[in-house]
């Protein structure tokens, strides 16, 4: 089957399901606490997270889509403040990832979930992940919580990731940024989100936050130090294909420009270093867009499962207007060669 294929879509390990009850409010805030319905919604979405191989399988064969990327769902080992805690939830995590996906390799891939409390740790982990259990590149859910109250935030743009960056490089594999909820912290009353919860998640708060990750790494100077690095971006990117000309026209500002610490602009970056993804973002306009802005080889198609709806995200990549050619490299094509997936082109 020549089909779509998704490179976001998420899944959870079994000793992982614990973990999501402490997002069950951000997921279903409508529901109150403690009432039979918040239970089945937990469950049918706990059920969602863990199915592989039986309705997520048929609804791929349904609706053509011929291959996934599987990782963990947000906010995974990005969520845990604990680096020894971290790092077990990875190595659990990506240890039943790789069985699973072992069958059946035709139709899955793997990406691999890494504590990022220690740049160097972090690095063995994505090795050992690449090398020995098969997996195509690795994905983070947008900073590391840290602290013992878990309000900390490290962000990968600094020199302190620089080990991290080089293993990246030298394995030649991409590292997908994916967004997560808010914690706590910034959930109390008088807070940004906290007296605004309804701009919580996919909507609004996803795009804005990890937006100022992406805008961090691209202009840190990490692309300059280690320029074959490839990362991804779904969701359309997180709106900022849609802000570059305004980016870079103020970061190349004479003021700025012999200040700033990388070398290039945002759009370089962009056009050289990250991949866009169709993830949960299924508009053509804004697609069209994209490709216009980045170029047709820097757009991957992505689902967003189970989060999205496999129907949904097909059903409109069917009416995706775009060149046969172009439509192929992103339907397959730049996936297959961006991860170097074992897929005829």
């Amino acid at each position: 089957m020549r089909g779509t294929i998704a490179i976001e879509e998420a899944i959870i390990d079994p000793t992982g399901v614990a973990s999501l009850s402490q997002w069950h409010n951000l997921l279903a805030p409508a529901l109150s606490a403690g009432t039979s319905t918040e239970t089945v919604t937990l469950t049918a979405h706990e059920k969602r997270l863990l199915d592989i191989h039986d309705l997520r399988l048929k609804a791929m064969d349904e609706h053509r889509v011929e291959y996934m990327l599987l990782s963990l769902t947000s906010p995974g080992v990005q969520g845990e403040p604990n680096p020894e805690k971290a790092e077990k939830m990875a190595t659990v995590a990506n240890d039943y990832l790789a069985k699973e996906v072992k069958k059946n390799t035709k139709r899955f891939g793997a990406l691999a979930a890494l504590s990022m409390h220690d740049p160097s740790q972090a690095a063995q982990e994505l090795r050992r992940c690449v090398k020995e259990l098969g997996m195509f590149g690795g994905l983070v859910n947008d900073y590391q919580s840290t602290g013992e109250d878990g309000g900390g935030k490290d962000y990968f743009d600094t020199d302190k990731y620089d080990p991290f960056w080089a293993m990246v490089q030298e394995l030649d594999v991409p590292i997908y940024f994916h967004p997560k909820y808010a914690i706590q912290q910034d959930l109390e009353p008088g807070t940004k989100y906290g007296d605004r919860k309804h701009l919580l998640g996919a909507g609004v708060q996803f795009h804005l936050d990890l937006s100022f990750h992406l805008y961090a790494v691209c202009s840190s100077g990490v692309f300059d130090r280690f320029p074959r690095v490839q990362i991804v971006a779904g969701h359309l990117g997180e709106n900022i294909p849609f802000n570059l000309w305004r980016a870079c026209h103020w970061y190349n500002h004479p003021n700025k420009k012999g200040s700033r610490p990388s070398k290039e602009d945002y759009k370089y970056y962009f056009t050289h270093n990250v991949h866009i993804t169709t993830s949960g973002n299924f508009s053509t306009p804004g697609l069209k867009f994209c490709i216009q802005e980045l170029g047709v080889e820097r757009c991957l198609f992505a689902i967003d499962t189970p989060y999205e709806n496999v129907k949904e995200g097909q059903d409109w990549w069917k009416t995706v207007d775009l060149p046969a050619d172009q439509k192929g490299m992103v339907a397959r094509t730049n996936a297959i060669r961006l991860y170097k997936l074992p897929l005829e082109e």
